[in-house]
């Protein structure tokens, strides 16, 4: 079981941004115990005036939030907090007071704009690739439960792109950690290189693809301990293609509710131009999308403007 103590979500007060905010970080802190810090940037010119106002509208963002999710229960806690930066670079500020904040989790909302992501990259995907924590990353159109009542809000499968490297291993760990909390099926998908035709007959023979195949489903399989099966199914699968290509694919087909992938590894790492298989996963999964880093906290010097240090507790 993963630890979560401290979870920050980025928001930009429209309304698909705030629907990171409700249910998914909501819910993630209620279920973990965990403190909820929501913040919001500002120009770095930013007046006095217009970082009180962006406080007020981040404090009333949050308190609708969470009232909307106290209807769903008698008893609903959450420990939050409102943080307003101010800087131009969003994703470098969001970063940084993760370190400094030392935060387990990141979680935040993705607009759809593909073209653009591909070629300048959206701030969510900067956000990943810098952040000292893992990111779990939502988009407005995606399909997930967005209702207002506890029992609406559950990961039914889980899917692991896993490619045996450490990253993969440390999605898999949050990949548990989700699905027991949710009492979900865990999916565990390998996806190997087409064989090509070019190559010596030996690399592309029946015996070696096979071979191939059959050392990938065991792999997986004993990625998974004897114990895991008696609180959850555990389906694993092995394909070939493109990491990306499948694995979207299988998300479809098998209806996934979230993905969970290494930022790096062998099937996955950023040294495409026009995007990772991360990237392309993030700006096409039908689902929240959780990107696993390993943990590193490092010190910052202060970047945040917090009109009000007291912490607020709803009941």
């Amino acid at each position: 079981m993963i630890t979560i103590k401290r979870i920050l979500c980025p928001i930009d007060l429209s309304s698909d941004s705030s629907s990171a905010l409700a249910p998914l970080a909501i819910e993630l802190a209620h279920n973990y115990g965990a403190a909820l810090q929501v913040c919001y940037c500002v120009e770095e010119t930013a007046t006095i005036g217009r970082v009180r106002k962006a406080q007020k509208e981040l404090e009333d963002t949050i308190k609708r939030a969470l009232a909307n999710r106290k209807g769903a229960v008698e008893t609903y806690a959450i420990e939050w907090e409102a943080l307003v930066f101010a800087g131009s670079h969003p994703a470098e500020l969001i970063t940084r007071e993760a370190a400094r904040q030392d935060v387990d989790l990141i979680v935040m909302c993705s607009r759809r704009r593909p073209l653009r992501a591909a070629l300048l990259g959206s701030t969510a995907e900067r956000v990943y690739r810098t952040a000292p924590c893992p990111v779990l990353i939502t988009h407005p159109e995606m399909r997930q439960a967005t209702g207002n009542s506890i029992e609406s809000f559950r990961f039914k499968r889980v899917l692991v792109a896993h490619d045996f490297s450490d990253y993969s291993e440390m999605a898999l760990k949050y990949a548990f950690s989700l699905a027991q909390e949710h009492q979900a099926e865990l999916h565990l998908l390998h996806v190997l290189d087409a064989p090509l035709l070019k190559e010596p007959e030996l690399s592309w023979s029946s015996a070696t693809v096979e071979g191939s195949y059959h050392k990938a489903a065991r792999s997986l399989q004993q990625a998974v301990s004897p114990e895991t099966h008696l609180w959850c199914t555990v389906k694993t699968a092995v394909r070939w293609g493109k990491p990306y290509t499948e694995t979207l694919s299988y998300c479809r087909e098998q209806r996934i509710d979230l993905i969970c992938m290494g930022a790096r590894g062998a099937g996955f790492g950023m040294h495409s131009l026009i995007g990772s298989n991360v990237d392309r996963v993030l700006r096409q999964s039908p689902c929240p999308v959780l990107v696993a880093r390993p943990l590193s906290k490092t010190s910052f010097a202060p970047i945040v403007s917090n009109l009000s240090d007291e912490k607020m507790m709803i009941l």
